[in-house]
């Protein structure tokens, strides 16, 4: 039985999931973010030529 304890606290492959998946999650908060931003911009260039056509 200690063994096994042993063997299961001495385990990190969970944790090293975990890390990866917060790592992947704010990369996309990240990239969302940029994306929003770009693209209000890019509508706000498409209405400028749209009105000056």
């Amino acid at each position: 039985m200690f063994k096994r304890f042993a063997k299961l606290m001495n385990d990190s492959t969970g944790a090293t999931a975990i890390e990866y998946g917060l790592i992947a999650a704010l990369i996309a908060v990240a990239a969302i973010g940029a994306m929003r931003s770009v693209g209000t911009k890019l509508n706000g260039t498409f209405t400028n030529v749209e009105q000056n056509l």
